[in-house]
């Protein structure tokens, strides 16, 4: 692993928007011991110190450096400790210097709540230097992801790369240290989606698993269930299965009305005209929905991802927000946010996705 290092200068402040770790929610189950156990004080100090940093990133990080093992040191590297930081980064910082290398047990880096108070400031000096250079130069990069590049390759591999991550033969990174890179942030993407939870606030577990889709056939082929056009067999059994678990649309159900073909003529791009997508609206089409029409929106789509992958779901689009199998759930939240592709007034009820449930499926299984 490469040693991160420490940071020489600034630039000029960025302002993020702040979003409170209290909505990005994290299944503890999926957790380390010590993880779930340091859970209540990495949150009150990103909520005090560095609320644009994710709580699930935070917690994704500290597991690819050191598996959450507090006493973990990287003798390549020289680094020690949760977030395996180098003693001239943790002396930095503020912490207290080593008394010998590798510190000894028992040594303040090794010290799980004092490793978090001197990590998380640090982290988030990083997050920030690397927001305001990116929003500055216009380079394409995450913020999130360009303060792995600093964690684990050094931000001067930042600043001074094309994109913010490198590539092979710049910023001083040679072909081995762009793998380590890409590696790294595929690794933290993986564990940050895998311990996130979604803020969907219903349960499933009342709902019948779905039958795995296993049928061959392609093409538009099936009626639609709704009597115009056609689906894909995927589809129809995606829709089916809905039903079942739902009940077929109509006035005071789940599902009070739904639309699959749709010739789409302004957006010839869509899966409606191929038969691969359906539109389920909990409440009526134009209209915001409240109370119980919102939570069951929120339960089709929540029960849809949860079976994306036997009803091979290619994405879900719902409330303002877009999630697919290879989107994470950015800061906690729901997927991502939906910008209506150019197409769509992403503020208009339909438009939003806000009054319907989209759900499109894979075309190569069609």
């Amino acid at each position: 692993m490469l040693a991160p290092l420490l940071l020489i200068g600034a630039l000029t402040a960025t302002v993020i928007p702040a979003l409170s770790t209290a909505t990005a929610r994290i299944d503890t189950s999926t957790l380390p011991p010590l993880a779930t156990q340091l859970l209540p004080e990495l949150t009150k100090l990103i909520d005090r110190d560095c609320p644009e940093l994710p709580l699930p990133w935070a917690v994704a990080i500290a597991d690819v450096e050191s598996g959450w093992y507090p006493a973990a040191y990287n003798p390549t590297g020289r680094a020690a400790g949760l977030f395996q930081l180098t003693e001239p980064t943790w002396n930095g910082a503020g912490g207290a210097p080593w008394p010998a290398t590798p510190p000894p047990t028992g040594a303040e880096v090794f010290q799980p709540d004092r490793h978090l108070q001197i990590a998380i400031p640090w982290i988030c000096s990083n997050l920030r230097l690397v927001t305001a250079h990116i929003a500055a130069t216009g380079k394409p990069t995450d913020p999130l992801d360009a303060l792995l590049v600093c964690h684990v390759a050094g931000c001067g591999r930042v600043l001074d790369s094309r994109s913010g991550i490198p590539a092979a033969g710049e910023a001083g990174c040679g072909t081995a240290c762009a793998a380590t890179v890409q590696r790294y942030i595929a690794d933290v993407h993986a564990i940050t989606e895998r311990i996130s939870r979604p803020t969907a606030p219903v349960t499933i577990t009342d709902l019948p698993d779905p039958a795995p889709f296993s049928a061959s056939g392609r093409g538009c082929t099936q009626p639609d269930p709704n009597g115009r056009g056609c689906v894909t067999p995927t589809m129809r059994h995606a829709y089916d299965e809905i039903v079942a678990a739902f009940g077929a649309p109509g006035p005071g159900r789940a599902i009070r009305a739904a639309g699959c073909w749709d010739p789409h003529a302004w957006n010839p791009t869509s899966d409606h005209p191929k038969g691969n997508a359906c539109d389920l609206f909990p409440t009526r089409a134009g209209t915001f929905p409240t109370g119980s029409d919102l939570a069951d929106g929120w339960r089709i789509a929540t029960w849809l991802r949860a079976h994306a992958a036997a009803l091979h779901v290619k994405y879900l689009i719902w409330q303002g927000r877009f999630w697919s199998l290879t989107t994470r759930d950015v800061a906690g939240s729901w997927g991502e946010p939906y910008d209506g592709g150019g197409i769509y007034n992403v503020r208009d009820a339909t438009g939003g996705h806000f009054d319907h449930v989209h759900v499109s499926v894979d075309a190569q299984h069609a």
